[in-house]
Protein backbone atom coordinates (compact mmCIF):
# COMPACT_ATOMS: atom_id res chain seq x y z
CA UNK A 1 0.00 0.00 0.00
CA UNK A 2 1.40 3.47 -1.20
CA UNK A 3 -0.02 6.03 1.28
CA UNK A 4 1.63 9.19 0.26
CA UNK A 5 -1.05 11.68 0.86
CA UNK A 6 -3.79 11.90 3.59
CA UNK A 7 -6.61 14.36 4.07
CA UNK A 8 -8.26 15.55 7.29
CA UNK A 9 -11.52 16.89 6.80
CA UNK A 10 -12.17 19.31 9.84
CA UNK A 11 -15.23 21.06 11.16
CA UNK A 12 -13.26 21.72 14.44
CA UNK A 13 -15.82 19.64 16.04
CA UNK A 14 -15.46 16.93 19.30
CA UNK A 15 -15.47 14.52 16.46
CA UNK A 16 -12.89 16.10 14.31
CA UNK A 17 -10.71 16.41 17.26
CA UNK A 18 -10.74 12.54 18.20
CA UNK A 19 -10.15 11.58 14.28
CA UNK A 20 -7.20 13.94 14.62
CA UNK A 21 -4.82 11.37 16.05
CA UNK A 22 -5.30 8.68 13.47
CA UNK A 23 -4.55 11.21 10.75
CA UNK A 24 -1.47 11.91 12.31
CA UNK A 25 -0.02 9.02 13.16
CA UNK A 26 -1.01 7.27 9.77
CA UNK A 27 0.65 10.51 8.14
CA UNK A 28 3.98 9.96 10.39
CA UNK A 29 3.74 6.05 10.11
CA UNK A 30 3.41 6.04 6.40
CA UNK A 31 5.54 9.27 5.71
CA UNK A 32 3.14 11.19 4.23
CA UNK A 33 2.42 14.69 3.65
CA UNK A 34 -0.97 15.30 5.60
CA UNK A 35 -3.78 18.31 4.10
CA UNK A 36 -5.79 19.49 6.54
CA UNK A 37 -9.06 21.13 5.24
CA UNK A 38 -11.96 23.28 6.49
CA UNK A 39 -15.02 23.96 4.28
CA UNK A 40 -17.22 26.64 5.08
CA UNK A 41 -21.40 26.03 4.62
CA UNK A 42 -22.12 28.05 1.23
CA UNK A 43 -25.63 28.78 2.25
CA UNK A 44 -26.66 29.93 -1.20
CA UNK A 45 -25.03 27.38 -2.96
CA UNK A 46 -27.43 24.77 -0.87
CA UNK A 47 -30.47 26.56 0.15
CA UNK A 48 -31.19 27.96 -3.59
CA UNK A 49 -32.00 31.00 -1.54
CA UNK A 50 -31.11 34.36 -3.23
CA UNK A 51 -28.35 35.97 -0.83
CA UNK A 52 -26.75 39.39 -1.47
CA UNK A 53 -23.29 38.42 -2.45
CA UNK A 54 -22.05 41.94 -1.27
CA UNK A 55 -23.34 40.99 2.41
CA UNK A 56 -22.36 37.37 1.91
CA UNK A 57 -18.93 37.83 0.76
CA UNK A 58 -18.04 40.15 3.48
CA UNK A 59 -19.18 37.16 5.92
CA UNK A 60 -17.50 34.52 4.15
CA UNK A 61 -13.58 36.87 4.06
CA UNK A 62 -14.55 36.71 7.58
CA UNK A 63 -15.49 33.22 8.38
CA UNK A 64 -12.44 32.51 6.19
CA UNK A 65 -9.95 34.32 7.99
CA UNK A 66 -11.27 33.19 11.38
CA UNK A 67 -10.88 29.32 9.69
CA UNK A 68 -7.15 29.96 8.76
CA UNK A 69 -6.50 31.37 12.24
CA UNK A 70 -8.44 28.09 13.90
CA UNK A 71 -6.37 25.95 11.76
CA UNK A 72 -2.75 27.91 12.69
CA UNK A 73 -3.43 27.20 16.03
CA UNK A 74 -5.45 24.00 17.05
CA UNK A 75 -4.36 20.98 17.82
CA UNK A 76 -0.90 22.38 18.34
CA UNK A 77 -0.17 19.45 20.81
CA UNK A 78 -1.37 17.01 18.39
CA UNK A 79 0.92 18.50 15.91
CA UNK A 80 3.89 18.76 17.71
CA UNK A 81 7.40 17.08 15.75
CA UNK A 82 5.03 16.54 12.47
CA UNK A 83 5.31 19.23 10.30
CA UNK A 84 4.87 17.53 6.76
CA UNK A 85 0.99 19.38 6.54
CA UNK A 86 -0.78 21.77 4.74
CA UNK A 87 -3.46 23.18 5.51
CA UNK A 88 -6.86 24.74 3.45
CA UNK A 89 -9.57 26.50 3.53
CA UNK A 90 -12.52 26.96 0.65
CA UNK A 91 -15.93 27.43 0.62
CA UNK A 92 -18.71 25.30 -0.97
CA UNK A 93 -20.82 21.86 0.22
CA UNK A 94 -18.62 20.39 2.52
CA UNK A 95 -18.54 16.56 1.07
CA UNK A 96 -18.37 17.95 -2.54
CA UNK A 97 -15.21 20.59 -2.08
CA UNK A 98 -13.36 17.61 0.28
CA UNK A 99 -14.06 15.35 -3.22
CA UNK A 100 -13.26 17.89 -5.26
CA UNK A 101 -9.86 18.46 -3.14
CA UNK A 102 -9.04 14.20 -3.15
CA UNK A 103 -8.96 14.58 -6.67
CA UNK A 104 -7.09 17.99 -7.63
CA UNK A 105 -4.36 16.89 -5.16
CA UNK A 106 -4.69 12.50 -5.58
CA UNK A 107 -4.85 11.77 -1.97
CA UNK A 108 -4.54 8.33 -1.15
CA UNK A 109 -6.62 8.32 2.28
CA UNK A 110 -9.18 10.48 3.84
CA UNK A 111 -9.07 10.16 8.08
CA UNK A 112 -12.37 12.20 9.32
CA UNK A 113 -14.72 12.01 12.36
CA UNK A 114 -18.24 11.81 12.25
CA UNK A 115 -20.84 13.29 14.44
CA UNK A 116 -23.68 10.26 14.83
CA UNK A 117 -26.57 12.82 14.07
CA UNK A 118 -29.29 11.11 14.55
CA UNK A 119 -32.95 11.81 14.01
CA UNK A 120 -33.97 15.18 12.69
CA UNK A 121 -30.52 16.40 12.72
CA UNK A 122 -29.44 13.99 10.08
CA UNK A 123 -32.65 14.93 7.81
CA UNK A 124 -31.73 18.56 8.58
CA UNK A 125 -27.67 18.79 8.47
CA UNK A 126 -27.28 14.97 6.44
CA UNK A 127 -23.98 13.37 7.13
CA UNK A 128 -20.91 15.01 5.43
CA UNK A 129 -18.92 11.68 6.56
CA UNK A 130 -21.61 9.52 4.62
CA UNK A 131 -21.51 11.49 1.28
CA UNK A 132 -17.70 11.33 1.65
CA UNK A 133 -17.71 7.94 1.83
CA UNK A 134 -20.18 7.26 -0.88
CA UNK A 135 -18.29 9.28 -3.72
CA UNK A 136 -14.55 9.39 -2.64
CA UNK A 137 -12.41 7.82 -5.00
CA UNK A 138 -9.85 6.91 -2.39
CA UNK A 139 -10.45 4.59 0.98
CA UNK A 140 -11.95 6.55 3.83
CA UNK A 141 -11.25 5.95 7.35
CA UNK A 142 -14.00 7.38 9.71
CA UNK A 143 -13.42 7.18 13.42
CA UNK A 144 -16.72 7.95 15.80
CA UNK A 145 -16.74 9.37 19.01
CA UNK A 146 -16.62 6.72 21.38
CA UNK A 147 -20.34 5.86 23.34
CA UNK A 148 -21.07 7.51 26.58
Amino acid sequence: MNIKRILFPTDFSEGSAHALPYAVDMAKHYGARLYIIHVIYDIAKTTGWYVPHVSMDEVYRDMEQAAKKELDKCWIEEMKGFKDIERSVVTGVPYEEIIKFVNENKIDLIVMGTHGRKGIDRILFGSTAAQVVRNAPCPVLTVRLPVQ
